[in-house]
């Protein structure tokens, strides 16, 4: 993700639009790529983008439960990410080693989550990056991904606030050629 800057969170209408937005963005050049429980069969969804693309880290966000934790990481799941504190998901994680970006709004839950790990702040457009910054002064040392309501355009301020990278879920470009651009390359 630190490489990477920008994670895309996909929220597809289903299976084979999940499939095909991962394939277009591994062929861009994006290797980091964060599927979502709220896509329907989310599941097959992460075990058919696992098995074409062995090389990408797959995660899998909005996981809030054990159970979803459990599923997503039997379903190939490089990390794991909640929107707020989910304490059990956070036992399943670190029971079979996984990242785990734990979300949170307030100082007091994304120092909390930082603690351990990467830190998701969520929903990150109610406070912009002037949050972030000042976030950033009293925890300078945790990996903040802000995520949600963040456009592609607003991603250079968030980084230039101090974020490790930005989950970015919707606005990302159809068009090949401007994938490749924002990741790098291509295929």
């Amino acid at each position: 993700m630190r490489a990477q800057r920008l994670l895309p969170v996909l929220r597809s209408p289903d299976v084979a639009a999940a499939v095909a937005a991962v394939r277009a963005l591994a062929d861009a050049g994006c290797r980091v790529v964060e599927l979502t429980t709220s896509t329907p069969d989310w599941r097959r969804a992460l075990a058919d983008c696992r098995e074409r693309h062995g090389d990408a880290l797959l995660g899998v966000g909005t996981v809030t439960t054990a159970e979803q934790a459990s599923t997503a990481i039997g379903a190939g799941a490089d990390f794991l990410v909640s929107p707020y504190p989910a304490p059990a998901v956070r036992t399943v994680a670190a029971r079979h080693g996984v990242t785990f970006v734990e979300g949170g709004f307030t100082p007091a839950e994304i120092a909390d989550a930082a603690g351990r790990g990467p830190a998701k702040v969520f929903p990150a457009h109610v406070g912009g990056p002037r949050f972030l910054a000042s976030l950033r002064a009293v925890l300078p040392d945790a990996a903040l991904i802000p995520t949600g309501g963040v456009s592609i355009e607003q991603a250079p301020a968030y980084l230039d606030a101090g974020a490790l990278a930005v989950g970015v879920g919707s606005g990302l470009p159809e068009e090949p050629a401007a994938l490749a651009r924002l990741f790098g390359g291509g295929r």
